[in-house]
Protein backbone atom coordinates (compact mmCIF):
# COMPACT_ATOMS: atom_id res chain seq x y z
CA UNK A 1 0.00 0.00 0.00
CA UNK A 2 1.87 3.33 -1.37
CA UNK A 3 1.85 6.01 1.80
CA UNK A 4 -0.31 8.86 1.16
CA UNK A 5 -0.12 10.61 4.50
CA UNK A 6 -1.48 13.87 3.96
CA UNK A 7 -3.75 13.19 1.11
CA UNK A 8 -1.13 12.67 -1.79
CA UNK A 9 1.50 9.88 -2.10
CA UNK A 10 4.17 12.45 -2.25
CA UNK A 11 5.32 13.28 -5.80
CA UNK A 12 3.43 10.66 -7.93
CA UNK A 13 0.36 11.70 -10.00
CA UNK A 14 -3.11 9.51 -9.10
CA UNK A 15 -2.93 8.76 -13.08
CA UNK A 16 0.02 6.88 -12.50
CA UNK A 17 -0.73 5.21 -9.17
CA UNK A 18 -3.65 3.20 -11.11
CA UNK A 19 -2.28 3.19 -14.43
CA UNK A 20 1.69 2.26 -14.19
CA UNK A 21 2.26 1.73 -10.70
CA UNK A 22 -1.16 -0.24 -10.49
CA UNK A 23 -2.38 0.74 -6.95
CA UNK A 24 -5.17 -1.11 -5.39
CA UNK A 25 -4.93 0.56 -2.20
CA UNK A 26 -3.38 3.73 -0.61
CA UNK A 27 -3.18 5.24 2.94
CA UNK A 28 -3.65 8.31 4.55
CA UNK A 29 -2.85 9.33 8.48
CA UNK A 30 -5.09 10.62 11.04
CA UNK A 31 -3.35 12.37 12.90
CA UNK A 32 -2.01 14.38 10.14
CA UNK A 33 -5.67 14.89 8.07
CA UNK A 34 -6.79 15.71 11.40
CA UNK A 35 -4.56 19.02 12.01
CA UNK A 36 -4.43 19.63 8.01
CA UNK A 37 -6.78 20.51 6.44
CA UNK A 38 -8.78 19.19 9.77
CA UNK A 39 -11.47 17.65 10.15
CA UNK A 40 -14.39 20.51 8.60
CA UNK A 41 -13.06 21.02 5.73
CA UNK A 42 -13.10 16.76 5.31
CA UNK A 43 -16.59 16.78 6.21
CA UNK A 44 -17.39 19.64 3.33
CA UNK A 45 -15.23 18.02 0.99
CA UNK A 46 -17.63 14.64 1.23
CA UNK A 47 -14.70 12.40 3.09
CA UNK A 48 -10.95 12.24 1.99
CA UNK A 49 -11.76 10.31 -0.86
CA UNK A 50 -13.84 13.18 -2.75
CA UNK A 51 -11.53 15.52 -1.42
CA UNK A 52 -8.21 14.27 -3.22
CA UNK A 53 -10.18 12.71 -6.01
CA UNK A 54 -9.27 9.06 -5.25
CA UNK A 55 -11.48 6.38 -6.75
CA UNK A 56 -9.70 3.22 -4.99
CA UNK A 57 -9.78 2.24 -1.04
CA UNK A 58 -8.20 3.84 1.34
CA UNK A 59 -6.98 2.85 5.10
CA UNK A 60 -6.06 5.34 7.03
CA UNK A 61 -3.27 4.99 10.65
CA UNK A 62 -5.39 5.90 13.47
CA UNK A 63 -2.31 8.35 13.77
CA UNK A 64 -1.18 6.43 17.15
CA UNK A 65 2.42 6.31 15.76
CA UNK A 66 2.63 9.84 14.83
CA UNK A 67 1.56 10.95 18.32
CA UNK A 68 4.09 8.59 20.61
CA UNK A 69 6.77 9.56 18.20
CA UNK A 70 6.71 12.94 19.44
CA UNK A 71 7.55 11.80 22.73
CA UNK A 72 8.22 15.72 24.58
CA UNK A 73 5.15 17.23 23.37
CA UNK A 74 2.31 14.34 24.73
CA UNK A 75 0.95 12.86 27.62
CA UNK A 76 -0.71 9.65 28.17
CA UNK A 77 -3.46 8.41 30.40
CA UNK A 78 -6.08 5.44 30.19
CA UNK A 79 -8.39 8.28 29.05
CA UNK A 80 -6.24 9.00 25.75
CA UNK A 81 -3.48 10.80 24.12
CA UNK A 82 -2.89 14.45 24.82
CA UNK A 83 -0.67 15.91 22.74
CA UNK A 84 0.46 19.49 21.17
CA UNK A 85 0.44 19.74 17.07
CA UNK A 86 3.96 19.83 15.57
CA UNK A 87 2.37 22.72 13.35
CA UNK A 88 1.64 25.28 15.83
CA UNK A 89 2.03 24.15 19.16
CA UNK A 90 -1.87 24.09 19.81
CA UNK A 91 -3.47 21.41 21.98
CA UNK A 92 -5.21 18.64 21.51
CA UNK A 93 -6.35 14.77 22.80
CA UNK A 94 -7.50 11.80 21.23
CA UNK A 95 -9.38 9.22 22.69
CA UNK A 96 -10.55 6.11 20.89
CA UNK A 97 -13.61 7.33 20.72
CA UNK A 98 -13.14 10.33 19.58
CA UNK A 99 -10.37 8.96 16.91
CA UNK A 100 -13.08 6.23 15.61
CA UNK A 101 -15.03 9.76 14.84
CA UNK A 102 -12.04 11.02 13.27
CA UNK A 103 -11.96 8.05 10.85
CA UNK A 104 -15.88 8.11 10.10
CA UNK A 105 -15.47 11.81 8.66
CA UNK A 106 -12.04 11.05 6.73
CA UNK A 107 -14.00 8.24 5.73
CA UNK A 108 -11.39 5.58 5.20
CA UNK A 109 -12.44 1.67 3.89
CA UNK A 110 -10.43 0.36 6.44
CA UNK A 111 -10.00 2.60 9.79
CA UNK A 112 -7.05 1.59 12.47
CA UNK A 113 -7.71 0.79 16.36
CA UNK A 114 -6.06 3.68 18.24
CA UNK A 115 -2.98 2.07 20.19
CA UNK A 116 0.10 2.46 22.02
CA UNK A 117 3.05 1.83 19.82
CA UNK A 118 5.51 0.11 22.06
CA UNK A 119 9.21 1.01 21.69
CA UNK A 120 11.62 -2.07 20.13
CA UNK A 121 13.61 -1.78 23.12
CA UNK A 122 11.00 -1.39 26.23
CA UNK A 123 11.74 -3.90 28.84
CA UNK A 124 8.71 -6.29 29.91
CA UNK A 125 7.57 -4.17 32.66
CA UNK A 126 6.56 -1.52 30.24
CA UNK A 127 5.21 -3.51 27.54
CA UNK A 128 2.91 -5.12 29.73
CA UNK A 129 1.38 -1.84 31.00
CA UNK A 130 1.77 -0.47 27.61
CA UNK A 131 -0.43 -3.65 26.25
CA UNK A 132 -2.72 -3.23 29.34
CA UNK A 133 -3.86 0.41 27.92
CA UNK A 134 -4.05 -0.54 23.90
CA UNK A 135 -6.23 -3.83 24.63
CA UNK A 136 -8.99 -0.98 26.94
CA UNK A 137 -8.58 1.22 23.93
CA UNK A 138 -9.09 -1.24 21.49
CA UNK A 139 -12.76 -2.16 23.74
CA UNK A 140 -14.01 1.15 24.02
CA UNK A 141 -12.88 1.75 19.63
CA UNK A 142 -14.76 -1.50 18.61
CA UNK A 143 -17.77 0.06 20.94
CA UNK A 144 -18.14 3.39 18.91
CA UNK A 145 -17.23 1.88 15.98
CA UNK A 146 -20.08 -0.73 16.16
CA UNK A 147 -22.73 1.87 17.44
CA UNK A 148 -21.71 4.60 15.10
CA UNK A 149 -22.20 4.62 10.68
CA UNK A 150 -20.21 5.42 7.67
CA UNK A 151 -21.05 9.29 7.02
CA UNK A 152 -20.35 8.93 3.01
CA UNK A 153 -22.74 5.66 2.16
CA UNK A 154 -20.46 2.87 1.78
CA UNK A 155 -19.18 0.38 4.35
CA UNK A 156 -16.38 0.74 6.53
CA UNK A 157 -13.99 -1.99 8.08
CA UNK A 158 -12.48 -2.09 11.30
CA UNK A 159 -8.70 -3.48 12.18
CA UNK A 160 -7.50 -4.30 15.73
CA UNK A 161 -3.80 -3.41 16.05
CA UNK A 162 -1.79 -6.55 17.73
CA UNK A 163 0.89 -5.49 20.08
CA UNK A 164 3.21 -7.04 23.03
CA UNK A 165 6.95 -5.70 21.75
CA UNK A 166 8.74 -8.71 21.69
CA UNK A 167 7.59 -10.72 24.42
CA UNK A 168 5.68 -14.26 23.26
CA UNK A 169 3.14 -14.05 25.93
CA UNK A 170 2.52 -10.71 25.48
CA UNK A 171 1.92 -11.25 21.69
CA UNK A 172 -0.14 -14.08 22.64
CA UNK A 173 -2.41 -11.97 24.53
CA UNK A 174 -2.95 -9.44 22.53
CA UNK A 175 -4.17 -11.81 19.84
CA UNK A 176 -6.43 -13.72 21.71
CA UNK A 177 -8.02 -10.16 23.08
CA UNK A 178 -8.03 -8.83 19.53
CA UNK A 179 -9.86 -11.77 17.85
CA UNK A 180 -12.36 -12.54 20.03
CA UNK A 181 -13.99 -9.33 19.02
CA UNK A 182 -14.29 -10.84 15.56
CA UNK A 183 -13.20 -7.92 13.35
CA UNK A 184 -12.70 -7.84 9.22
CA UNK A 185 -8.88 -7.94 9.50
CA UNK A 186 -6.10 -7.64 11.95
CA UNK A 187 -2.43 -5.54 12.17
CA UNK A 188 0.26 -6.42 13.45
CA UNK A 189 2.09 -3.32 14.82
CA UNK A 190 4.96 -2.57 17.52
CA UNK A 191 7.48 -3.71 14.74
CA UNK A 192 10.59 -2.46 12.87
CA UNK A 193 10.79 0.35 15.62
CA UNK A 194 14.34 -0.74 16.86
CA UNK A 195 14.08 -4.33 17.87
CA UNK A 196 16.88 -7.24 15.81
CA UNK A 197 14.97 -7.76 12.38
CA UNK A 198 15.18 -11.76 13.65
CA UNK A 199 13.16 -10.63 16.73
CA UNK A 200 10.73 -8.94 14.26
CA UNK A 201 10.32 -12.67 12.12
CA UNK A 202 10.09 -14.07 15.12
CA UNK A 203 7.16 -12.24 16.53
CA UNK A 204 5.70 -12.52 13.06
CA UNK A 205 5.92 -16.85 13.19
CA UNK A 206 4.45 -16.70 16.11
CA UNK A 207 1.61 -14.02 15.86
CA UNK A 208 -0.04 -14.78 12.34
CA UNK A 209 -0.57 -19.35 12.68
CA UNK A 210 -3.13 -17.32 15.91
CA UNK A 211 -4.82 -15.02 13.32
CA UNK A 212 -8.19 -16.58 11.37
CA UNK A 213 -6.81 -17.91 8.62
CA UNK A 214 -9.74 -16.60 6.37
CA UNK A 215 -9.28 -12.71 7.50
CA UNK A 216 -6.20 -10.52 6.24
CA UNK A 217 -3.12 -9.86 8.47
CA UNK A 218 -1.52 -6.27 8.05
CA UNK A 219 2.23 -5.75 8.72
CA UNK A 220 2.35 -2.24 9.59
CA UNK A 221 5.18 0.19 8.37
CA UNK A 222 7.43 -2.81 7.03
CA UNK A 223 9.55 -2.55 4.72
CA UNK A 224 12.73 -3.41 2.70
CA UNK A 225 11.61 -5.90 -0.18
CA UNK A 226 13.67 -8.76 1.51
CA UNK A 227 11.38 -7.71 4.61
CA UNK A 228 8.09 -7.74 2.68
CA UNK A 229 8.95 -11.25 1.10
CA UNK A 230 9.97 -12.70 4.48
CA UNK A 231 6.63 -11.27 5.94
CA UNK A 232 4.91 -13.15 2.95
CA UNK A 233 6.70 -16.25 3.86
CA UNK A 234 5.29 -15.81 7.78
CA UNK A 235 1.39 -15.60 6.80
CA UNK A 236 1.69 -11.62 6.55
CA UNK A 237 -0.87 -10.42 3.83
CA UNK A 238 -1.01 -6.33 3.86
CA UNK A 239 1.81 -4.15 4.22
CA UNK A 240 3.18 -0.48 3.82
CA UNK A 241 6.07 1.89 3.93
CA UNK A 242 7.33 5.40 3.03
CA UNK A 243 10.45 3.51 2.54
CA UNK A 244 9.71 3.49 -1.78
CA UNK A 245 9.03 7.13 -1.82
CA UNK A 246 11.20 8.34 0.70
CA UNK A 247 14.34 6.49 -0.04
CA UNK A 248 13.59 7.69 -4.03
CA UNK A 249 13.42 10.86 -3.24
CA UNK A 250 16.94 10.52 -1.90
CA UNK A 251 17.97 8.37 -4.63
CA UNK A 252 17.99 4.81 -3.95
CA UNK A 253 16.23 2.81 -6.18
CA UNK A 254 15.20 -0.90 -5.67
CA UNK A 255 15.52 -3.46 -8.37
CA UNK A 256 15.33 -6.93 -9.27
CA UNK A 257 19.38 -6.58 -9.63
CA UNK A 258 19.67 -4.79 -5.67
CA UNK A 259 19.70 -1.55 -4.72
CA UNK A 260 21.52 1.37 -6.52
CA UNK A 261 22.58 4.95 -5.21
CA UNK A 262 21.52 7.27 -8.57
CA UNK A 263 24.01 9.68 -7.38
CA UNK A 264 26.80 6.87 -7.54
CA UNK A 265 29.54 8.88 -10.01
CA UNK A 266 29.13 5.09 -11.63
CA UNK A 267 26.02 5.89 -13.62
CA UNK A 268 26.74 8.69 -14.71
CA UNK A 269 27.34 7.57 -18.63
CA UNK A 270 25.01 4.21 -18.41
CA UNK A 271 22.74 4.66 -20.76
CA UNK A 272 21.19 1.68 -20.35
CA UNK A 273 17.18 1.09 -18.69
CA UNK A 274 16.72 2.06 -15.14
CA UNK A 275 15.67 -1.30 -14.37
CA UNK A 276 15.42 -3.72 -17.24
CA UNK A 277 13.56 -6.05 -15.46
CA UNK A 278 10.88 -4.06 -14.19
CA UNK A 279 7.63 -3.38 -15.56
CA UNK A 280 7.03 0.69 -15.48
CA UNK A 281 6.84 3.31 -18.05
CA UNK A 282 9.82 4.78 -15.93
CA UNK A 283 12.44 1.40 -16.16
CA UNK A 284 12.18 1.81 -20.00
CA UNK A 285 11.91 5.51 -20.94
CA UNK A 286 14.80 6.49 -19.09
CA UNK A 287 18.59 6.19 -18.62
CA UNK A 288 20.47 5.38 -15.12
CA UNK A 289 22.66 8.46 -16.49
CA UNK A 290 19.64 10.80 -17.44
CA UNK A 291 18.31 10.04 -13.33
CA UNK A 292 21.54 10.40 -12.35
CA UNK A 293 22.03 13.89 -14.10
CA UNK A 294 18.32 15.08 -12.64
CA UNK A 295 19.91 14.13 -9.19
CA UNK A 296 23.07 15.86 -9.69
CA UNK A 297 21.10 18.65 -11.00
CA UNK A 298 18.81 19.08 -8.24
CA UNK A 299 16.04 18.35 -10.49
CA UNK A 300 12.50 17.82 -9.13
CA UNK A 301 11.41 15.20 -11.90
CA UNK A 302 14.43 12.97 -10.24
CA UNK A 303 12.33 12.95 -7.26
CA UNK A 304 9.32 11.59 -8.91
CA UNK A 305 10.69 9.41 -11.14
CA UNK A 306 12.21 7.47 -8.44
CA UNK A 307 9.16 7.37 -6.58
CA UNK A 308 7.41 5.98 -9.26
CA UNK A 309 9.91 3.52 -10.41
CA UNK A 310 10.32 2.11 -6.64
CA UNK A 311 6.30 2.29 -5.97
CA UNK A 312 5.89 -0.05 -8.55
CA UNK A 313 8.57 -2.44 -8.20
CA UNK A 314 7.06 -2.95 -4.72
CA UNK A 315 3.52 -3.55 -6.21
CA UNK A 316 5.92 -5.89 -8.88
CA UNK A 317 6.79 -7.68 -6.41
CA UNK A 318 3.63 -8.56 -4.48
CA UNK A 319 2.46 -9.21 -7.82
CA UNK A 320 5.01 -11.90 -8.30
CA UNK A 321 4.90 -13.64 -5.03
CA UNK A 322 1.52 -13.90 -5.36
CA UNK A 323 1.91 -15.64 -8.80
CA UNK A 324 4.51 -18.12 -7.13
CA UNK A 325 2.04 -18.95 -3.89
CA UNK A 326 -0.52 -19.80 -6.42
CA UNK A 327 2.26 -21.95 -8.41
CA UNK A 328 3.15 -23.26 -4.85
CA UNK A 329 7.12 -22.62 -5.39
CA UNK A 330 6.92 -19.33 -3.74
CA UNK A 331 9.44 -20.68 -0.85
CA UNK A 332 11.78 -21.85 -3.20
CA UNK A 333 11.34 -18.49 -5.46
CA UNK A 334 11.61 -16.49 -2.22
CA UNK A 335 14.94 -18.12 -1.31
CA UNK A 336 16.70 -17.40 -3.88
CA UNK A 337 15.89 -13.78 -4.75
CA UNK A 338 16.44 -12.06 -1.75
CA UNK A 339 19.95 -12.06 -1.91
CA UNK A 340 19.73 -10.54 -4.95
CA UNK A 341 17.18 -7.69 -3.94
CA UNK A 342 19.64 -6.49 -1.03
CA UNK A 343 22.79 -6.52 -2.61
CA UNK A 344 23.91 -2.95 -3.73
CA UNK A 345 25.01 -2.29 -7.01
Amino acid sequence: MPVGTVGSVKGVFHRDLKEDIGAEIILGNTYHLYLRPGLDTLRKAGGLHRFENWDRPILTDSGGFQVFSLSPIRKITEEGCVFRSHIDGSKHIFTPENNVDTQRVIGADIVMALDECCPGDADERYAARSLKLTQGWLERCVRRFDETEPLYGYPQAFFPIIQGCVYPELRKAAVGHAVALDREGYAIGGLAVGEPTGKMYEMLELVCPLLPQDKPRYLMGVGTPANILEGIARGVDMFDCVMPTRNGRNGMLFTWDGVMNMRNARWAQDFSEIDPKGTSFVDHAYTKAYLRHLFIAGEMFAAQLASEHNLAFYLDLVRTARRHIEAGDFQVWKNAVVPQLSRKL
